[in-house]
């Protein structure tokens, strides 16, 4: 490879914008925290970089595993570059604000990750989400649920399904069943995979009666439409009053999500964990058929807040701003007139530029002994002096 290659080639995963399409972002960027304004939710920007002990307070091992570390010079203590936000937001509301009422909080930062991983092909996602925190029912589920629907609208992203599930099942089940963390990690990583032989030796090995070991094969199948609940009802007919109350918890959110959005296609999974290592409750995430990729994702993480001195419920959702510019199809942008000024040395040429840009329209200066012309830059108009001063006229087609 050339030398001059090396120096514009960028890490894998790691990604920049060209104007057009920096563009389309920072429009799609407006509409969607307008939007979550409308609703209630308040805007806060959080660090990029922090202490790793504090960044890493809460959260499980796969957020560890995908930070990056580094030492700062001037204390020599090790410092995280973040690799989510939603930690640092539940934070905020425990530690900074401490409000008894529920709050609405969204947010939008570039996060770094040390691995791709699945939601977003890129390490640089823009994160982009919304949380809620000080209420633990359906209600507030339904309504983040509703809000990420309304995110991908907006987006423009159309034909897409949901997965539903919760975490409470299996870890409810976990529980009954008495295992020890190591067994748990390893039915959990086998039930993502839906490797129903290896479940059946874990459970084997784990020396589980039958009706315990039958929970965990059984929760390898039940996934699809809303008759799996009913399917779940049987499976688990010994399970605790913890799992059947996470059941009913399920079967509830989809029936009211059912009302409000009845033609969104919901597919409900109850093996699916992701998020487990901090979330507790509801978990749901949108896909776009054929991408393989979730296109946003949330759920219920009540405890989260704790390590901060105070653990309310909570529950949100995030995606990644690029990614929804690239499956949305946006309405392309009305032509902006954008106007070509020569390089004089008037001050009646200054004022009226000033106006113009008070205005909103662009105006593109010409530089002394510039190359190309007004066309080339991209401009509408023309400005020319006239008998009653600078006036802006379009650009004659050649």
């Amino acid at each position: 490879m050339k030398t001059q290659q090396r120096h514009w080639l960028l890490p894998d995963g790691v990604d920049e914008l060209l104007p057009e399409e920096a563009g389309r972002l920072e429009r799609l960027r407006r509409r969607l925290l307008d939007l979550y304004a409308s609703w209630g939710y308040e805007l806060v920007i959080t660090p990029f970089v922090e202490y790793l002990d504090s960044l890493l307070t809460g959260v499980g091992r796969d957020l560890e595993h995908q930070t990056f570390k580094l030492t700062d010079p001037l204390g020599g203590r090790l410092l995280g570059i973040r690799a989510d936000i939603t930690p640092q937001v539940a934070r905020i509301d425990a530690h900074q604000l401490q409000r008894e009422e529920p709050v609405r909080l969204c947010y939008l930062g570039s996060v770094l990750r040390a691995f791709s991983d699945g939601f977003s092909t890129t390490r640089s996602p823009l994160q982009i989400g919304v949380e809620l925190y000080g209420h633990d029912g359906v209600e507030s589920d339904l309504e983040v649920l509703c809000l990420m629907m309304a995110t991908l609208e907006t987006a423009g992203v159309g034909n897409l399904f949901l997965d539903l599930g919760h975490v409470g099942i299996f870890r409810g089940l976990a529980r009954q069943a008495d295992l020890d963390v190591s067994r748990e990690r390893a039915l959990f990583d086998a039930l993502q995979r839906k490797a129903v032989p290896e479940i059946e030796t874990l459970v084997e090995n784990f020396g589980l009666d039958e009706e315990k070991a039958g929970w965990f094969l059984a929760l390898a199948g039940l996934n699809g439409g809303a008759g799996v609940l009913q399917k779940a009802e049987t499976a688990l007919a010994g399970a605790s009053a913890e799992v059947r109350g996470a059941l009913d918890r399920l079967r509830e959110a989809g029936k009211r999500l059912h009302a409000c959005l009845p033609e969104l296609p919901v597919h409900y999974d109850l093996a699916e964990l992701r998020g487990y290592q901090y979330q507790n409750g509801l978990v749901f995430a949108a896909f776009v058929p054929g991408s393989g990729k979730e296109i946003a994702r949330g759920g219920r993480y009540d405890r989260i807040g704790g390590k901060f001195g105070r653990a309310r419920p909570a529950t949100g959702f995030s995606a990644d701003l690029k990614t929804l510019m690239r499956f949305g199809a946006q309405a392309a942008e009305a032509p902006r007139e954008r106007v070509f000024a020569p390089w004089k040395e008037d001050p009646e040429l200054d004022s009226a530029i000033a106006e113009l840009r008070r205005q909103g329209i662009a105006v593109v200066r010409e530089l002394p002994g510039q190359r190309g012309d007004a066309r080339t830059m991209g401009c509408t108009h023309r400005l020319v002096r006239g008998e009653k001063g600078w006036r802006r006229e379009p650009l004659k087609n050649t």
